[in-house]
């Protein structure tokens, strides 16, 4: 085997004989050795078998040492080390075999092929098992465990000699655990590191005693689950195929009206291909291999290569594939068997770490580990579960370095919480939890620094050794330390294998193909370079011999060594695994017969409900603010029902108090859709790794739901209850709060359910807008069941909240007696007197003005206090039912559906082989991939090596410097403060490309935001020149900043992107055709011509994340940055491949004189020699290097070489070599204080000096346009303004599902409101009807309201993250683009509703005018609701606070506008002005009186106030002057007897309500004010939101004043 000369020389190893679990870093450790040393180690373990003959000397962890002791091929657990299943032995018929190893003499009789074996120089073998269960009981004799301890103890240091002490009287199981873990600390491995080893010994002797108890043979022999494993995974001939093209067209609202004629035309042209469904494509094609247990296997290709499909299918999930053909077995057993039974032997670790960002690390951990603690039968002997957990959790905290994080919250990007380092090494420990035997890990190492990946891997490593599994991990970019650790690699390119086999031979195979492997290139970097036609790098001779397709790779593949060995190595092994199965089935029990989920399903239901209670009070301050809004609004309420009279004119209020409990606790109920979405991903993990059933995550947020429900109810209904003088006995109290407590619980499932059945947010909100109405409307209060039309009537039998009004209400009348009191008593005057008078109250009995509560109910809503507790009993059974429907919700919830990423193209602008493939149906070529299949992946066609250098020379130059001295960072941190910066000097130089490096935390983010002045928060400190001059105003503009997290605007094209930046950012002197040329010229550079005419979009739905970093890096070279280029991390997440491509382009612009300041992680040596200059900095933000690199990096390795490093071996890569130097990474890091070295250093003296050269020889410099210009915005707000909207139309143009769902909504509300009330007619309670079909109106805003939010939050969080600080556009700008795009499909969204609703219900019989006047009243409601909603949005940070802030705002404004109480029942207080300061107030009044001004008013029987007439007196002469005075009319009815209608006609109804016809105008312009003011809301809260605040604090704060003045003096002086 040939071996690079960058790596030590390999010994000659048949492959099948080398022991699979080792790995290369290892074995090229110990490879390296002298004689000497190996014979130590031997000695060692000799000495250990004399003094201890029962130690413990596990063969398996010493399997690390495989360079000296050479043991068999993999066979059975007995005979190759690895521990079976069972832990007991199994016979073989074949004995071990020893293969000759460099340096050592193995010989002497074989070993019984019954027991597990250690070589000793004796030729003796010693049973492990005997020395492993000695050992253990040896440590069970000193006591359960010792502590973890960081002090030195004599003992300890004395016990654990180095290794290579010679004559050592004992190696401990700790020396073979740490050979075996691999652990590299700095203490160990770098002389410059000055920690005491002692210590080190001590920790580690620790964890290794406490690892042991976790894995060792002592656990493994007493455990049934161990027992029955399912180790090794095989995979044979898997093919993978999905739906879909690869690329597709943009959507746009045009597609509702074209989308037919164009398929019908189609269908045509084309014939049958053009309808049906798009073509399967394959994914993944014929794979086949083996990763055995201790095994890792490193997954290699470009992304969209299909590298999380593999991974995804081999942990077997399987959902939202076309097909799966092949074999995927786990331990013999086959991919259905283990779906079914053993669900938690397989773990899928997606790129995101989900948890629960209110959760402390230690409740994380804690809470996967109750989840997954074994049965006592799997336990050691007298272990309780509780020592179980506290043993595991001091592990894994110990052992990835996070014990420091278990108090903290693990926090997300709004809770604060642990770095991204630290929540990777939670998402590592809660899947070593899961003890599962096959793990796979998708590209995990995105963001980390070298130093932070390479601990993570080895981690990885430890956890595959110590747990014996089966480990897979994609990786985009592997350091060659990386890759050391794994002991197969997969290369994959279009979803075909490339190779497979040993990660020492892929090297050779692809040399021996015909591929050069360039000097300093990693081994991953060259494997994945030979997939990419532009990068690899092709070996003289080989021009015309080697593999160019994918295809073509597999088929040499296919017929070479490397696929036979693959195919002996295959099946060599599903032998042993047929021992192991048999194994499996002799150990068996009913506890391990199913895997699936460790607890009994009601113990997961406990460990989920205290889960939930810690989350909860986690977030504090959402759980108390909530209950404070709960209560100011039950004061607010309280104050408006205050005091009600037990009489006539209190009716109507007490059903109103009635329904607006009910009515509140049902819309708090829906912010659990928002929080349903949220939680998903994060539940289906855990699904995944089997903590528990979904089923069990619902009934457990149903029993939080209970105390948390309980203190909402009593915080709400104590309030209102009391101050509205409800019933007063303490029966009716409690009756009303438990009523009303299980109604709230109901409506939460409810919500919840919608949210567990359903695929999106966006699909919950559109059916919770009508469900919402239907419960609102349905009850009861607002339409009478006698008045519902048949269709819906049967809405309020499956209504829970009807059955709780009707509860409530007659637990509150039934004992009531109400006193009949004007208006309601008629006739009233002087002459009339009570037994000729009557009560217009329905239920009242002739002659009697006073009337039962029991009537009243039973005649206006048919209610009976007899249904009281059938009616508790049914809601129950909601409630009940709604768990049980979330439970099945959540149990059938599938994580995203499996396929490639597509490519969307704008209509017209896809390249030609795309349209031809996308209209003849073909599958693009390039598989899983963002990219059109013409053969030249990103790069223009028609650009070669002569046009490059010319669009290079095209792009501008610069000639200033940019210098920033004594830059200091303070912020405010918990009760004081906290320096990120200290003292930082350098500069920028045209023409340079300088990388700014350090370790995860180092504040490299923050150095640059800072030199890019973009920090708003804290105080910075420094001297920052260009050109020895002070700042232009115009510095944000004339320099270019590219993101790390690439935020465009998803529905804009490449091209449009790179324009729009032009278009703004260029000077104005530039014409448009100059800038809009100068784009074409970017786009050509950064090679992205076949991309131009596609859409940024999300990822899997858009570019993918190489082309979205491109089009970052273009949107600001579109913008001709004048003075330079900042770039944050422009290679995260790529792969290799991509990494050098965005690297090679940033040193064409510096060549052509662009200036640019990069900060990077993981470079490969090969990325790290394109930089000229380095700015290192350390933990606390300070200089730790600044200055020149050197070719190979010498100048800089000579500087740590020369101040006390560890000499750089000629192999390494001198970016990890300097932070491995200066301990990054490391928290135990002892060593010296490099930033105290540069502070002293010569070298630092000498930038000093050069800084100060540099400011004064610009500063003499003739100035120019660049450092003169001080415009704050290039281009005027006119511009910018007509720029925005236009974006922003374009954007609502190409979201349809927006649209749609809009005008779905409306269509739906309104058509239900009409059917509801459908051709009202004229009696008394149909002018009620009225009423509330005007108000039903109004409810249609909430949910539309919550839909339009999200767009709103969209636009501005793309201008906070990127377009403010690049100063692009202004904020006016901004809220104008995100205003007026909403209009025009409001008046068309208010229209239909106007068309759906008006005719059918209230506008029969209306005139024209009354019918115009409604269309223009609605089209102002539409404008009102948009303005109101982005109001609430504008003060909001975030979606999750704006939805729940909308029904609290909402029911605010309902509240004092006269329906729920009418305007003179209202207290004093609130009417003489609240009620005129609602804006629904005007808008009701004018929706009233054009609804029922003048139409005639014919009462029914039952609402008609029946009396007789007084003695001689005919009841129009008795009734006369009191009909003229309070309107209405009287009859004659049967027997004499007076009925009295207490309106005439609509106007006398609307004049109980204060609205009158003749204001109508008046209301509509005061209506119209509101809109407006809304709209300046708007305007003015995005101001205090962006930057405003600050300003204004800074007006009155008089420190801030000081140093503004003094800083423009300076800069006065300065200038």
């Amino acid at each position: 085997m040939t071996s690079t000369p960058s790596e030590p020389e390999r010994p000659q190893v048949q492959s099948a004989m080398w022991p699979s679990t080792s790995a290369n870093s290892f074995r090229q450790q110990y490879m390296a050795h002298d004689s000497a040393a190996d014979s130590d180690l031997l000695e060692a373990a000799s000495a250990h078998q004399e003094s201890h003959p029962d130690g413990a000397m596990r063969r398996n962890e010493f399997r690390a040492t495989s360079s000296q002791i050479q043991g068999t091929s993999y066979g059975s657990d007995e005979n190759t080390n690895v521990p079976s299943a069972s832990g007991s032995p199994t016979s073989s018929t074949e004995p071990p075999s020893y293969q000759g190893v460099p340096n050592m003499d193995v010989s002497g009789p074989q070993p019984d092929s019954s027991s597990d074996y250690l070589p000793t120089p004796g030729h003796q073998v010693t049973t492990r098992r005997s020395l492993e269960s000695a050992m253990e009981a040896e440590d069970d004799a000193d006591g359960k465990f010792q502590p973890i301890k960081t002090a030195v103890t004599k003992d300890t240091t004395d016990q654990r000699p180095k290794l290579q002490s010679k004559g050592s009287g004992r190696m401990t199981e700790g020396d073979l655990f740490r050979v075996l873990s691999r652990r590299k600390t700095n203490t160990s491995d770098h002389p410059g590191s000055e920690m005491s080893p002692a210590v080190t010994q001590e920790e580690q002797a620790e964890i290794e005693r406490l690892m042991s108890r976790m894995f060792g043979q002592n656990r493994r022999a007493q455990s049934e689950e161990e027992k029955t494993r399912h180790v090794g995974l095989i995979f044979k001939n898997l093919t993978v195929k999905g739906m879909g093209l690869g690329a597709a067209l943009q959507p746009t609202l045009s597609d509702l009206f074209l989308g037919l004629p164009r398929m019908l035309s189609k269908l045509f042209t084309k014939g049958k291909s053009a309808s049906g469904k798009p073509p399967v494509r394959t994914i993944l094609n014929d794979f086949t291999g083996c990763v055995k247990p201790g095994e890792m296997l490193l997954v290699l290709g470009r992304p969209g290569s299909g590298c999380s499909t593999f991974l995804k299918v081999l942990s077997n999930q399987r959902f939202g594939y076309e097909s799966i053909k092949g074999d995927v077995t786990y331990g013999g057993t086959d991919a259905k068997e283990m779906a079914k039974n053993y669900r938690g032997e397989i773990v899928y670790n997606p790129e995101d770490d989900l948890h629960y960002a209110t959760l402390s690390v230690k409740n994380t951990l804690s809470f996967a580990l109750k989840t997954r603690t074994p049965g006592k039968a799997s336990r050691n002997e007298g272990e309780s579960r509780t020592d179980y957990v506290r043993e595991f959790l001091r592990v894994v905290s110990k052992l990835f370095w996070i014990e420091h994080t278990l108090g903290t919250k693990v926090g997300n990007e709004f809770v604060r919480g642990v770095s991204g380092g630290e929540k990777k090494r939670v998402s590592i420990a809660e899947a070593m939890i899961t003890r599962a035997s096959t793990q796979c890990w998708d590209n995990s190492t995105r963001g980390l620094d070298a130093s932070t990946a390479l601990e993570y891997v080895e981690s990885l490593r430890t956890l595959t050794n110590m747990a014996h599994i089966s480990t897979s991990v994609a990786l985009y970019q592997a350091g060659e330390s990386l890759y050391d650790l794994f002991d197969k690699v997969v290369l994959i390119d279009e979803g075909r294998c490339q190779y497979y086999g040993s990660t020492e031979n892929a090297a050779a195979y692809f040399e021996g193909l015909g591929f050069e492997r360039p000097a300093r290139w990693t081994t991953a970097d060259f494997l994945t370079s030979v997939t990419d036609p532009h990068e690899r790098q092709i070996r003289e001779g080989y021009e015309d011999r080697i593999p160019r397709s994918a295809e073509h790779f597999e088929r040499e593949y296919r017929n070479s060594d490397a696929f036979e060995a693959t195919k002996s190595d295959l099946r060599s092994f599903e032998q042993e695994l047929e021992a192991q199965r048999k194994e499996r089935v002799v150990n068996r029990s009913k506890a391990t017969k199913q895997k699936n989920y460790t607890l009994p399903f009601h113990k997961q239901v406990w460990e989920c409900t205290i889960r939930q209670f810690f989350i909860m009070f986690g977030d504090q301050l959402t759980l108390f603010g909530k209950w404070g809004g709960i209560l100011f609004q039950a004061l607010i309420v309280g104050s408006l029902f205050y005091n009600l009279p037990q009489t006539s004119a209190g009716v109507f209020p007490r059903g109103g108090v009635i329904f607006f409990l009910l009515l509140f606790n049902a819309l708090l109920a829906l912010a659990e859709l928002t929080d349903a979405f949220s939680s998903r991903p994060i539940m289906l993990k855990h699904k995944a790794f089997s903590f528990y059933r979904p089923s069990a995550y619902a009934i457990a947020q149903t029993v939080v739901d209970l105390p948390l429900v309980l203190v909402q109810v009593l915080l709400f209904d104590i309030v209102i209850y009391f101050m509205a003088g409800l019933a007063r006995t303490p029966s009716q109290f409690f009756i009303s709060l438990l009523i009303l407590f299980v109604q709230t619980l109901s409506m939460y499932s409810f919500f919840r359910a919608i949210g567990a059945l359903v695929a999106s947010l966006d699909v919950a909100t559109r059916i919770t807008g009508v469900a919402v109405q239907a419960l609102i409307v349905y009850t009861g209060y607002l339409i009478p069941p006698q008045k519902m039309h048949p269709w819906f009537k049967w809405l309020i039998w499956i209504n829970p909240v009807q059955y709780g009004f009707e509860a409530l209400m007659a637990n509150e009348f039934y004992n009531l007696s109400i006193e009949c009191v004007p208006p309601n008593l008629v006739p009233q005057g002087p002459t009339a007197s009570a037994q000729y008078q009557s009560c217009t109250l329905q239920g009242s009995q002739q002659g009697s003005t006073v009337v039962s509560g029991s009537d009243y109910i039973r005649t206006a809503f048919t209610y009976e206090r007899a249904h009281l507790w059938r009616n508790f009993g049914i809601i129950t059974a909601f409630w009940i039912f709604f768990v049980i429907l979330t439970m099945l919700g959540m149990e059938l919830q599938k994580p995203n559906a499996g396929g490639g990423a597509v490519t969307i193209f704008k209509r017209g602008q896809a390249p030609k082989s795309v349209e031809k493939a996308m209209d003849s149906g073909d599958t693009i070529k390039d598989e899983e991939k963002a990219v059109p299949a013409d053969g030249t992946q990103l790069s223009s066609e028609d650009s070669s090596g002569s046009d490059e250098g010319k669009l290079v020379k095209g792009v501008a130059r610069n000639e200033s410097i940019f210098t920033y001295q004594n830059v200091n960072y303070i912020i405010p941190y918990e009760k004081g403060e906290r320096q990120l910066l200290r003292d930082v000097q350098g500069y920028v130089r045209p023409g340079k490309l300088t990388a700014l490096m350090g370790a995860s935390g180092a504040g490299k983010s923050t150095l640059l935001n800072t030199l890019a002045q973009r920090i708003n928060f804290g105080v910075v400190t420094g001297d920052f020149l260009v050109d020895g001059r002070p700042l232009p105003n115009s510095f944000q503009r004339a320099t270019g900043f590219a993101e790390q997290m690439d935020v465009h605007e998803p529905t804009a094209t490449v091209r449009e992107a790179l324009r729009f930046s032009a278009r703004l950012r260029q000077p104005k002197e530039v014409p448009i055709e100059e800038k809009y040329e100068y784009c074409e010229r970017i786009i050509d550079l950064l090679e992205m011509r076949s991309i131009a005419g596609a859409t940024i979009g999300k990822i899997g739905e858009g570019l993918n994340q190489e082309q979205r970093k491109r089009v970052t890096i273009g949107v600001e070279l579109a913008s001709k940055p004048e003075l330079l280029l900042f770039l944050d991390e422009p290679t995260s997440g790529l792969d290799s491949g991509a990494a050098f491509n965005i690297v090679r382009f940033l040193r064409k612009l510096a060549d052509s004189g662009q200036a640019l300041l990069v900060t990077i992680h993981q470079p490969s040596s090969v990325l790290f020699e394109h930089f000229d200059e380095l700015l290192l900095l350390k933990s606390g933000g300070r200089i730790v290097y600044h200055g020149p690199l050197g070719k190979d990096s010498r100048q800089l390795i000579n500087y740590f070489e020369n101040n006390g490093a560890k000499k750089c071996e000629p192999s390494a890569n001198p970016a990890e070599y300097m932070l491995e130097a200066i301990g990054a990474g490391d928290p135990n890091y002892k060593g010296q204080d490099w930033g105290d070295i540069w502070a002293s250093s010569p070298e630092h003296q000498d930038r000093a000096r050069e800084i100060q050269a540099m400011i004064a020889e610009r500063r003499g410099a003739p100035t120019n346009s660049k450092t003169d210009d001080d415009r704050e915005f290039a281009m005027p707000l006119g511009t910018q303004v007509y720029a925005v909207v236009k974006r922003s139309f374009v954007s609502y143009w190409r979201t349809p599902d927006y649209m749609i769902g809009k005008f779905v909504l409306h269509i739906f509300t309104g058509l239900f409101n009409s059917f509801t009330f459908y051709h009202v007619g004229n009696s008394q309670i149909d002018m009620q009807s009225r009423l509330f079909s005007v108000f039903m109106t109004l409810t249609i805003s909430p949910p539309l309201i919550q839909q339009l939010q999200p767009k709103f939050l969209n636009f501005r969080n793309i201008y906070q993250s990127r377009e403010a600080n690049s100063k692009i556009y202004s904020w006016v700008a901004l809220v104008t683009g995100a205003i007026l795009p909403e209009l025009p499909y409001s008046i068309l969204a208010g229209t239909l509703y106007f068309v759906c609703w008006w005719f059918p219900a209230l506008g029969r019989g209306a005139t024209p005018f009354a019918s115009a006047y409604t269309w223009m009243l609605m089209i102002l409601f539409e404008f009102y609701y948009v303005g109101f909603g982005q109001a609430i949005a504008a003060f909001a940070p975030n979606e999750l606070l704006a939805s729940i802030l909308v029904p609290l705002f909402f029911l605010f404004v309902v509240s004092f506008c006269g329906v729920v109480v009418p305007f003179a029942a209202l207290p004093t207080f609130w009417r003489s002005w609240m009620y005129y300061l609602t804006p629904f107030t005007y808008l009701l009044g004018g929706f009233l009186s054009a609804a029922a001004h003048g139409r005639p008013v014919t009462c029914a029987d039952n609402e008609l106030a029946r009396f007789p007439p007084p003695p001689n007196e005919t009841c129009e002469s008795y009734t006369e002057q009191f009909v003229a005075q309070a309107g209405g009319y009287v009859r004659t009815g049967a027997e004499g007897i007076c009925e009295f209608c207490q309106y005439k006609n609509g106007d006398e109804f609307l004049k109980g309500f204060n609205v009158f016809y003749s204001n109508k105008w008046r209301d509509y312009g005061i209506f119209f004010a509101f809109c407006g003011f809304n709209f300046a809301i708007v305007f003015f809260a995005s101001w205090l939101f962006l930057g405003g605040t600050k300003t204004i604090k800074n007006m009155f704060h008089a420190k801030a004043r000081k140093q503004q003045k003094e800083l423009e003096k300076e800069q006065n002086e300065k200038a």
